[in-house]
């Protein structure tokens, strides 16, 4: 390792009774039955992020590549099977202190091959998940005790297993971003292709928009992928300025002869090149936003409602649900990540970013029939 990562010496037992304020993890709101499902799909977060070709770059000094944050994990994974194994077999059992530094350091975490790393992680992932689908009912309870005297109980110490692998997804969210685009970039002319036609759901609802944004209203669209709807929007008569964070996306506009931008919402400039200093009316945000990390988003709706002008107009749509998920179903090969939300954490993160929200629908997909929440929400003066 060519830089030393400080060690973690926090005390992170508190996050069973309150929220995280970095990640956003709650203990609290996790029962027992979920526990398997979390990570397993925590585990596919690391499946994809290991396909990178710069997987094992630190991305700064002192902080982890992915990959070695995907040994950690795997061996965390590995080492609370046994916590758990010992809760389950024996009474009040005290577990053998584990160092994690000195484990990564022993390891070699940063020379580990990522596929090899990949496969042992999904299979350590699945074993412990076993192992909480396993405990019985009257188990929950069981209590073991950490080397310096930490009292959990069988749930307690599962909660708390989840916090440290979300934890550190959160901490590669950036990746897991570009893992989502590099996966869209591989299919783009698929995407655009299998999304070609417009449902009159769609129609009406970009009607609706440029009824609201006023005639001749210029849109700032995030993610405008093969840009059907960019096309629609103009013929309603609104002026569009199509944005991706894919770069195949953007080469596929440009191709057809439009303005296209690889934009990236939460970092990068949101003035409009044509308009230097000029808000826009609206932001059309169709099915782009849910890739967008629960952490991250209040920080992409704010920057979006500085760019739009009071009274402009917002109109998005999130998959509604909790958590988060991969997934590689539709016109996409690889996976992609998703985050799903609720309608009154959502709203709450809307009003707090500077947007009125004027109604908010519980819609069905019209091809998969997913739950949906469609958004439509006016700029605060």
């Amino acid at each position: 390792m060519s830089e030393t990562v400080v060690p973690d010496t926090k005390d992170w037992t508190w996050v069973l009774d309150r929220p995280c304020p970095e990640c956003g993890f709650e203990a609290a709101t996790v029962t027992v039955d979920r526990l398997a499902e979390v990570v397993r799909d925590n585990a596919t977060t690391w499946e994809a992020v290991l396909t990178l070709p710069d997987a094992g770059v630190r991305p700064a000094p002192g902080t982890w590549s992915p990959l070695e944050y995907a040994c950690h994990v795997r061996d965390v994974h590995r080492i609370f099977d046994l916590r758990l194994g010992l809760m389950l077999e024996q009474t009040d059992p005290r577990f053998p202190n584990w160092d994690q530094d000195e484990t990564a350091l022993e390891q070699r975490y940063a020379e580990q091959d990522p596929a090899v790393v990949s496969t042992d992680l999904l299979d350590a992932a699945e074993v412990v998940a076993e192992r909480y689908e396993s405990v019985p009912p009257d188990a929950w309870d069981r209590r073991g005790y950490r080397s310096n005297g930490d009292e959990f109980t069988v749930a307690s110490l599962g909660r708390y297993h989840l916090h440290d692998v979300v934890h550190h997804a959160w901490d590669v969210r950036a990746a897991a971003a570009r893992a989502t685009v590099a996966a869209y970039d591989a299919s783009a002319a698929a995407y655009r292709d299998g999304t070609a036609t417009a449902s009159e759901v769609d129609r009406e609802a970009i009607e609706a928009f440029a009824a609201a944004a006023g005639p001749g209203a210029r849109v700032l669209e995030i993610g405008s992928a093969g840009g059907r709807d960019a096309l629609l929007l103009e013929e309603v008569g609104l002026s569009v300025r199509r944005t991706d964070i894919t770069p195949a996306f953007v080469e596929l506009m440009r191709s057809e002869g439009h303005d296209a931008d690889v934009v990236d919402p939460l970092t990068d400039d949101l003035d409009d090149p044509t308009r230097p200093g000029t808000p826009y009316d609206g932001v059309w945000a169709s099915a782009s936003l849910l890739h967008v990390d629960r952490a991250d988003l209040p920080v992409v709706l704010a920057r979006l409602a500085a760019a739009t002008r009071p009274g402009g107009q917002l109109r998005m749509w999130v998959k509604e649900g909790d958590g988060a998920a991969w997934s590689r179903h539709g016109h996409v090969a690889g996976a992609r990540r998703f985050t799903y939300w609720r309608a009154e954490p959502l709203t709450d993160l809307l009003e707090a970013a500077g947007w009125e929200v004027e109604h908010l629908a519980h819609v069905t997909g019209t091809k998969t029939a997913e739950p949906w929440l469609d958004v439509q929400a006016r700029r605060r003066p």
